[in-house]
């Protein structure tokens, strides 16, 4: 709905963006994922936000609701990340060197940090498919409502992206949080 948003502006389509990312979209969240984006407004500023990108330079920060609390108020995660061998939308940790998996390896580190009794602040600097939900898990704090990794309450997933910060001043606008951090026990 965005891309088509973006793309009633007559500049906008007259610009040859990259396959993926029309209308200058520089970062998608996952379906289930409320929050901020980022977009370009020429072709020349997505290249350099996608390097960017690609050098680990943005700390994105993003809010969710676990199912569980945990024992801890901070932990991390850097185990790299790849596909399941078997489910094609599902994304598994590397627990050892012979975990089934298929493609390639991705490195992706997150941080978790206890905002208030299954309420965490997720920081990451990489950006691979589904990784605080799969890190999350791993770490035994499954989103809530994410049956993929490991809850059986159904519903939204619990993932709110609040911004994300760069190099030169780079930066999305806070993003208002949505109703559920507030049941969780949050202002927004």
């Amino acid at each position: 709905m965005l891309k088509k948003l973006l793309l009633t502006h007559p500049w906008r389509t007259s610009i040859p963006w990259p396959e993926g990312f029309a209308g200058g979209i520089a970062h998608r969240l996952d379906v289930h994922t409320s929050g901020a984006i980022l977009v370009a407004d020429g072709l020349e500023e997505l290249l350099a936000i996608r390097a960017h990108f690609r050098a680990g330079a943005f700390v994105k920060t993003y809010r969710l609701a676990s199912s569980r609390d945990a024992h801890w108020s901070s932990n991390a995660c850097s185990r790299p990340i790849a596909h399941d061998r078997r489910k094609k939308n599902r994304m598994i940790v590397q627990r050892g060197a012979n975990t089934p998996h298929r493609g390639r390896w991705y490195d992706a580190s997150t941080t978790f940090e206890r905002l208030q009794p299954q309420l965490f602040e997720a920081r990451m600097t990489t950006g691979v498919m589904h990784q605080i939900r799969v890190h999350a898990a791993f770490l035994g704090i499954p989103l809530l409502g994410d049956v993929v990794y490991g809850t059986r309450q159904t519903g939204p997933h619990h993932l709110h992206h609040v911004g994300l910060a760069g190099p030169l001043g780079l930066r999305t606008d806070p993003v208002p949080m949505p109703d559920w951090a507030r049941i969780v026990g949050t202002l927004s």
